[in-house]
């Protein structure tokens, strides 16, 4: 496995731990496409996932997909073999079975909430995941297992939830009412104000007083000019 390679499926996987939660064991979901090519490529899924992810996998897949594989008959008969070694999660499609890509789109299409990766060659398939934010994608490249990078969707959904865009408003205004109401409002006014407080005397009311002071001097000088006319004049 190539330096440059783990190095970018280590920060791809960063993005998605950190702005979608995902931890371990990491659920894979495979189809039938993927499991073939593996097999044509000669890698060993099992034992070169966890290291490309660096971190334990939970490989699994359908009863949907291993149905179409057992449909398709000997062309696909070692990737059915493949497929039936991996742990089978529960479709809505019991009674009826669909195409593999069908069901694994299903299995994220209401907002991933198990954490699944999608690995599939399935081309219109991986389109669709792209479409949904928050969905690893993985496939084959020649004798190489690749992560995709983030789409835009999961790129958008990211910033927004960062600007904060995706609260609406109307709760934003609860959380604002909500911070009135316990008085975590008036406390930040009141903290604002204390600090004007600590400044010292008003320099306007030191100006007052000094203008009294002059007053009050100026007052009995004249009144003693005052007092000596009225001498001069007896």
């Amino acid at each position: 496995m190539g330096v440059t390679r783990q190095k970018h499926a280590k920060k791809i996987m960063g993005f998605y731990k950190h702005n979608f939660q995902f931890r371990e064991p990491f659920q894979v979901l495979l189809d039938g496409t993927f499991c073939q090519a593996a097999l044509r490529n000669k890698i060993q899924i099992r034992e070169q996932l966890p290291g490309y992810l660096d971190g334990a996998a939970q490989l699994c897949t359908t009863r949907c997909v291993i149905k179409e594989l057992e449909s398709l008959g000997k062309a696909l008969y070692g990737a059915k073999l493949i497929a039936q070694r991996f742990e089978v999660r529960n479709c809505s499609h019991h009674k009826n079975p669909v195409s593999g890509s069908t069901c694994l789109f299903s299995m994220i299409e209401d907002g991933n909430p198990h954490h699944f990766f999608i690995a599939t060659q399935d081309q219109d398939l991986s389109n669709k995941v792209k479409r949904k934010p928050g969905i690893p994608l993985l496939f084959i490249i020649q004798n190489t297992m690749v992560l995709d990078k983030p789409s835009p969707k999961s790129l958008a959904f990211v910033q927004k939830l960062q600007t904060n865009q995706l609260v609406p408003e109307y709760q934003k205004q609860s959380i604002v009412e909500l911070k009135e109401k316990e008085g975590l409002v008036k406390q930040e006014g009141e903290k604002k104000r204390k600090r004007k407080r600590a400044g010292g005397p008003n320099p306007l009311s030191c100006l007052k007083k000094k203008k009294k002071k002059t007053q009050e001097g100026q007052e009995p000088s004249a009144e003693k000019k005052k007092r000596r006319k009225r001498k001069r004049n007896r």
